[in-house]
């Protein structure tokens, strides 16, 4: 699976013949794709700010009350569409620029980065965890004698989101080709919205295009309905279709169940089959095995009454921390070997035909390579982002981070922000490649991750705990706009959009929402004097985590329950070994070997979605050995439908949380003589 820019010498894998006849770009072959600096268009600033706004408001109600954030990339280019129809339907003039699928794309990506913000600024987490309120109801009946905050302040706020919010853009721009075009990782959110956008500018007349469009919103009704549905059950924690114990209550206590989640069912069916069976595969190891046993150890390798990073999560974790690390660095050191192979060719000067045998595959088999790939690859390559811009643009934003934060936060030193600099590009990559793969970004825990480091490293008595939590949104926000950015480089690439233009409206929209989220933020701090309390209207319960792990973390890596480290190295061990295996052995039974890095996230988050993924990829799998040729024609488009509908039901069921609309019935599962003993109380 490796490339060089000379067209004889391509050999990474294709579509199969049976493909080539799904040429969405031939449809598109009349339409001329505009010039960079012309799909970054004045109406397209303006949706996308007004746009930005409002998804601001709704990510920030979501993280100060449930700590949940939803990806908002389908929503960004159905309103972006719908603004922009209706902003040339007002104007109503001759002159009007005809709106493109690449302006769309723009307009989406603007959206996403500007709302990402209110998710990656850590207002509902690791700076509201800095505050007086959290850290007095945190640390409420403990020994602590002083207390250390920073109450939240636009005055530094802004600053802060500045310096840190654009140094994750230039960490992964030198891989996107490799990550896109050559590991062919699949976004689905990112995969989805570009169906989404390309279905809205489809010419009139292409037969295949109209019936894939057809495709697509059938199974955006029913996602969109089934959503709609649901929400009528969910009045309360642990109600719902979402809760529903398919395998049953016991499996249901360690995440095994189904939850009937149309966004994972259509990711199953994007993402390749072994993706999906990686997860599961992962779910089974952790919460059917291993976390079940570590669980008879309580009281002796952590404590009883441990619920923080010294217990159970202090496992799941690092476990999963470890497992990724090891996936991430292997396919990083195999990415930057790919780098150093393409240079040799180039190298070679006039024979352009002259290859490594060791990575090129032999000239007889070069495989073909269909039309949409011909042409989005053309596209994506020809406006390049040089190196040099994001050597540059990383090293400036590192060197001034280093100035201003530590006078932002004095217990954060100079050194503290070069190492994590150093290492910041390892974790962008890991999360951008777990991203691609499965449509999980765990910026989060790379952010705990680093809690632990720097909290662990500068102590209780020099500040451990803002120091912490002040580097997790260092690299929160690292991690969080590197994936988000390859995920709309996916878009920008199923689109026929510059990254050039792509990469200016990613900065224009982080630049919106370092103004626009911590503004939002300080009105809800100032409209509610309890923001940050348990039991208040906006409880913003994972500030109230990071404080506990930071508190946990200033102790030290020996505040781990017994022998994580342990767990932690072997598992780092494993995950090289897998893809060391996968890549030495005959590719014809190479691609049953699993993914290390979708193994990894069920140890933490369960496998709930992954059965919800596995059941996508049946669904394909059962409609191929059907009928082939209309899976694969439509199954793309119908898995889209699933994820867009999904998504789109988070605008109006946050609309009405904002109204404070409450669903009205409690669908929960009680067992046999839970329930005998409900009947009981209410009888007597």
């Amino acid at each position: 699976m490796a490339e060089s820019d000379h067209d004889t010498v391509v050999s990474y894998d294709t579509p199969s013949e049976d493909n080539e006849k799904l040429e969405v770009e031939r449809v598109f072959d009349g339409m001329e794709v505009p010039p960079w600096r012309k799909q970054l268009t004045f109406r397209a600033m303006v949706v996308s700010l007004f746009l930005g706004i409002v998804f601001s408001f709704i990510v920030m109600k979501l993280n100060l009350t449930t700590g949940l954030v939803p990806s908002l990339n389908i929503s960004a280019g159905l309103l972006g569409f719908f603004f922009i129809k209706l902003w040339i339907k007002v104007i109503l003039s001759s002159g009007v620029l005809p709106f493109t699928r690449q302006e769309n794309t723009v307009i989406q990506t603007c959206v996403v980065a500007c709302a990402g913000i209110a998710s990656s600024g850590g207002f509902g987490s690791y700076l509201s965890a800095m505050s007086e309120r959290t850290a007095n109801a945190t640390s409420a009946g403990s020994s602590q004698t002083t207390i250390e905050y920073k109450n939240p302040s636009l005055s530094w706020m802004i600053p802060f989101l500045f310096v840190v919010s654009f140094t994750g853009l230039f960490s992964v721009v030198p891989l996107r080709k490799i990550m896109i075009i050559d590991f062919k990782l699949t976004y689905p959110s990112g995969t989805a919205t570009a169906h989404l956008i390309n279905s809205f500018h489809t010419p009139e007349g292409a037969k295949l295009a109209k019936k894939q469009v057809r495709q697509l919103w059938k199974f955006f009704s029913f996602s969109f309905m089934w959503s709609f549905f649901q929400w009528f059950y969910t009045a309360g924690d642990g109600c719902g279709f979402s809760s529903f114990p398919t395998l049953g209550l016991q499996a249901y206590k360690y995440k095994f169940y189904f939850d009937f989640s149309a966004t994972y069912v259509g990711v199953g069916m994007i993402c390749p089959y072994i993706i999906s069976i990686s997860a599961l595969l992962g779910g089974i190891i952790s919460w059917g095995l291993m976390w079940p046993l570590i669980e008879t150890k309580k009281g002796d390798w952590y404590s009883a009454d441990s619920t923080s990073m010294s217990g159970l999560l202090g496992y799941q974790v690092f476990v999963m921390i470890a497992m990724i690390l090891g996936d991430g660095l292997y396919n990083l050191a195999k990415a930057l070997r790919r780098t150093l192979m393409e240079l040799y060719v180039r190298y070679q000067g006039s024979n352009k035909f002259a290859v490594l045998p060791s990575v090129m595959s032999p000239p007889q088999e070069i495989p073909r390579i269909s039309y949409d790939d011909q042409r989005r690859k053309e596209v994506f390559l020809n406006d390049r982002i040089p190196v040099w811009v994001a050597v540059t643009g990383y090293v400036g934003f590192a060197v001034i981070s280093m100035i201003v934060l530590p006078h932002i936060f004095h217990q954060l030193k100079w050194y503290y922000i070069l190492v994590i600099y150093l290492v910041a590009p390892i974790l962008a990559f890991c999360n951008a490649y777990g991203s691609g793969l499965t449509d999980f970004s765990l910026a989060s825990i790379y952010g705990i991750l680093i809690i632990f480091i720097i909290g662990a490293w500068a102590g209780a008595s020099h500040g451990g705990v803002l120091a912490g939590l002040a580097a997790c949104g260092v690299m929160f926000n690292i991690a969080s706009t590197a994936s988000d950015l390859l995920t709309d480089f996916k878009t920008g690439y199923l689109t026929l959009t510059s990254p050039r233009s792509m990469f200016v409206s990613q900065v224009i929209g982080t630049a919106m929402g370092c103004i626009i989220s911590p503004c939002v933020f300080w009105v809800f701090y100032k409209a509610f004097s309890d923001l940050g309390l348990p039991g208040s209207q906006y409880p913003s319960p994972y500030a109230t985590i990071y404080r506990s792990i930071a508190d946990v973390a200033v102790q030290g890596f020996s505040a781990l329950p017994k022998h994580c480290l342990t767990f932690c190295y072997a598992s780092f061990a494993v995950a090289i070994l897998v893809n060391a295996v996968r890549d030495s052995i005959n590719p014809k039974y190479s691609k049953y070997v699993p993914f290390p890095m979708a193994m990894a996230i069920p140890f933490y988050v369960g496998p709930y979605f992954a059965i919800d993924m596995c059941i996508g990829s049946l669904i394909l799998f059962i409609w191929s050995k059907v009928d082939k040729a209309k899976a694969d024609a439509y199954g793309a488009a119908a898995a889209s439908g699933l994820i867009c509908g999904d998504g789109i039901w988070t605008l109006p069921s946050s609309v009405l949380a904002l109204a404070g609309a409450k669903p009205p019935i409690c669908m929960k599962f009680l067992s046999r003589s839970t329930n005998a003993r409900v009947d009981a109380f209410l009888n007597s």
